[in-house]
């Protein structure tokens, strides 16, 4: 049965509305505290309303996860979730550009990508790296941007590990480049020598999403 607020006795709201603001900023599942400023940087929220991903929140089991690293590489990996947070990890503050304008400031872990495709052997030819996602979605990132950028595969924001809708396990931190490039849910990075139109490049989107941003 539901309670109208106007029945309720003020000291009572007085109690709810205290209580509200005593809730704990979030917390992920290590039960780690959200970083809001990092040095003297003020960050974006972990938590927001909005979701821009082609299918919603991606729910994977993280025992059963592997990354697939393949294509033009001397050793094709399929990694597990440990086995890829053992890299050398990397926290660094990006802002992600949307191309619908907007952007967050947010502080990343993780690992770099250049050390996941060193440990596949890529080969001379490759020079485009391809992600593909839980969700269907793609995109690619030149590498030598991704060398020259020491672009990540994030698994933090904010020092809470990424949950279903920020792209558990792992999402593509680019920085200088448009949202659509940070892919989330990562599954495969595939090493290739030929152009590639992901899931918004070939619907208009250019390939090259570099921005001052």
């Amino acid at each position: 049965m539901s309670v109208h607020l106007a029945v309720v006795p003020r000291c009572l709201v007085v109690l709810l509305l205290t209580a509200l603001c005593l809730v704990p900023s979030a917390r992920s599942a290590d039960n780690a505290q959200e970083i809001r400023e990092h040095q003297g940087q003020r960050l974006a929220p972990f938590d927001r309303d909005y979701d821009n991903s082609i299918k919603g929140p991606q729910k994977l089991d993280p025992q059963a996860y592997r990354l697939k690293i393949h294509g033009l590489v001397d050793q094709p990996q399929s990694l597990t979730l440990d086995q890829v947070l053992a890299l050398p990890a990397v926290r660094r503050v990006v802002t992600m550009p949307c191309v619908e304008g907007w952007s967050e400031v947010l502080l990343y872990d993780g690992v770099r990508i250049m050390d996941l495709l060193a440990r596949a052997g890529i080969k001379p030819q490759a020079n485009n790296i391809i992600f593909r996602s839980a969700d269907g979605y793609s995109t690619s990132l030149r590498l030598d941007y991704i060398r020259k950028s020491d672009a990540l595969l994030g698994h933090r924001i904010n020092g809470l590990a990424l949950d279903a809708k920020r792209g558990f396990p792992f999402q593509v931190v680019a920085e200088h480049q448009l949202g659509y490039k940070w892919a989330k849910w990562v599954m495969e990075i595939e090493a290739s020598d030929q152009p590639y139109k992901g899931y918004w490049e070939r619907r208009g989107y250019p390939e090259d999403a570099h921005t001052d941003r």
